[in-house]
């Protein structure tokens, strides 16, 4: 499951966080490597060196192009110290800075240290100046000194790519959910034929899981569904239409493909008798779930939603 979240993460991530178009990103790898456009390196001495190009972009830079806004003390443009040491505590303070922003806009991450999103190097030395060792820790056994634990190297690894994909999940949650507009909530079920059907209620507290976006979206999907069904299937060669349903979450409820083809057919109608009339309309085997969501898969891609959707 983690696996599967982690991977639409970075697709939406990959296509649609960045200002310039698509920016591949992997997680973590890429955004603890990326921390500033231009890295510092010494001529005299054989360092780790790391020179990012002109275009290349950081987790800054998708922050401004979401949120309008730049970290205190953060520009677009930067360079870290040339001292290993000097570099890894200002990409700690740096993390630490983000981390706190997004608090401060509501993100849930009380779990998440700054520590957690450095490159392994960085952190093996951040444990080394935090516990005042001499040593390498890189084999060390977790322990507690002053509050501070220190992770062996693959888990660390495994806590440092949940910590990321927690960070870009509050990043969607705070800058792109939102943008859903409920302006027209009140609209959406005075249409003939969906006026009977229960209501979602958008109020913050109605929901633990969730948010009043979210419910705006459940709301959207019923309408258009309810409104579109027996339009999309009234012609279909694989069942008839399919009966009204109540749709509250985004698993179970869109599981057979039938809500999300209703949602396409309201804004691209030629779809149906070139798709949709070819799915089953009450689906009940693994074979028929597969086939409808196969047709809904091709029909995004006939209209170049090219999102990288698995079937």
């Amino acid at each position: 499951l983690f696996q599967k979240t982690l991977t639409a993460v970075k697709n939406w991530f990959t296509l649609f966080g960045w200002s310039e178009g698509q920016n591949p990103i992997s997680i973590p790898y890429s955004l603890r490597r990326d921390v500033c456009k231009v890295q510092m390196t010494s001529s005299k001495k054989k360092i780790f060196k790391h020179n990012l190009e002109k275009g290349t972009k950081t987790v800054y830079d998708m922050l401004f192009h979401l949120s309008g806004q730049l970290l205190p003390g953060i520009t677009v443009n930067q360079s870290l110290p040339l001292d290993p040491v000097e570099r890894m505590l200002r990409i700690h303070w740096q993390h630490s800075t983000l981390l706190g922003f997004l608090k401060s806009q509501g993100a849930c991450l009380p779990h998440i240290m700054p520590e957690f999103l450095l490159e392994p190097d960085d952190y093996r030395k951040w444990i080394k100046v935090q516990s005042g060792l001499k040593v390498d820790v890189k084999n060390s056994d977790i322990f507690s000194n002053k509050h501070l634990l220190i992770l062996e190297d693959n888990i660390f690894e495994t806590v440092s790519k949940r910590a990321w994909t927690d960070v870009l999940l509050q990043i969607y949650k705070l800058f792109v959910l939102p943008r859903v507009s409920s302006r027209n909530i009140t609209d959406l079920f005075n249409l003939e034929g969906v006026q009977n059907m229960p209501r979602i209620k958008s109020e913050p507290l109605s929901s633990n899981i969730y948010s009043p976006y979210e419910r705006t979206i459940l709301t959207w999907l019923n309408k258009h569904y309810e409104n579109n069904r027996k339009t999309v299937w009234k012609d279909c060669q694989k069942g008839e239409v399919p009966p009204m349903r109540w749709i509250v979450n985004f698993d179970r409820d869109l599981l057979d493909g039938l809500v999300l083809a209703a949602q396409l057919a309201a804004y691209c109608p030629y779809l149906i008798a070139t798709h949709f009339v070819r799915m089953y309309t009450n689906p009940r085997t693994p074979a028929q779930f597969l086939h409808n969501c196969l047709i809904f898969v091709n029909a995004m891609r006939a209209v170049s939603l090219t999102i990288d959707i698995k079937v």
